[in-house]
């Protein structure tokens, strides 16, 4: 199983090194690119002001935010969350940008960039020339934006999952169904089926097995087929 950690940041203003601080931050678990429903998510003090430009973007005024946990307070929750996980963001480098900030501040090691997986540079590749922010890119793959009336990074990560999944060439979701309730099981996550729909397990014959192989092989290119 693949461990990695998708991330979303909401923040007082673009810069970190003149002063912004980070008010919000969500993550989610994935195992294998599929979410396990496990996530982290707080809600900061940012120990300063919040412009009124960036309250329209988020909704947050510092009165929402006077006496929730300082950053300090949760770094290690938040650390212990990611692990050493791989860490996928839309325009992945503002927010570790922001992250290695607020990490610099109270003396703890930045967060390496070579775990950064940036969806934003995904997205260009496959569209290029296209405007490829976050709601743009759920309207091109059709997924549902009506909850996002602001910004909210649980929401948005929410959002991510699915379309980084699309980005990364998408899922044929009934060839891993078993494997997807295999892997949430060893995680001690409940996988609760519909009532309605009976899982069958097909376990193809040796023949059957060298046959596809061979067709593999011969005719698929770079095949998903041969991770399996």
């Amino acid at each position: 199983m693949t461990r990695s950690v998708l991330f979303d940041l909401e923040t007082t203003g673009l810069s970190p090194e003149t002063g912004d601080r980070v008010i919000e931050i969500a993550a989610l678990e994935l195992i294998n690119d599929v979410p396990t429903g496990k996530n982290f998510h707080v809600l900061i003090d940012p120990e300063r002001d919040i412009p009124n430009e960036s309250t329209r973007v988020h909704g947050f005024t510092y009165e929402h935010l006077h006496g929730k946990p300082k950053f300090v307070e949760i770094v290690d929750s938040f650390l212990a969350f990611i692990e050493d996980s791989p860490l996928i963001a839309h325009n992945a480098g503002f927010d570790f940008s922001f992250l290695n900030m607020e990490l610099q501040r109270i003396g703890y090691a930045p967060l390496d960039i070579g775990r950064m997986v940036d969806t934003l540079q995904l997205a260009r590749k496959q569209y290029s020339g296209m405007t490829n922010s976050l709601d743009a890119l759920c309207r091109r793959l059709n997924i549902d934006l009506s909850e996002r009336t602001t910004h909210n990074a649980l929401l948005d990560c929410k959002l991510l999952a699915q379309v980084y999944v699309e980005l990364i060439g998408g899922r044929q979701r009934g060839l891993e169904l078993v494997v997807e309730e295999e892997a949430l099981t060893m995680k001690g996550i409940c996988y609760n089926a519909p009532e309605n729909r009976k899982i069958i397990h097909v376990v193809p014959s040796l023949e059957e097995l060298d046959r596809h192989n061979l067709f593999v092989k011969e005719k698929l290119k770079n095949s998903l087929w041969e991770n399996f």
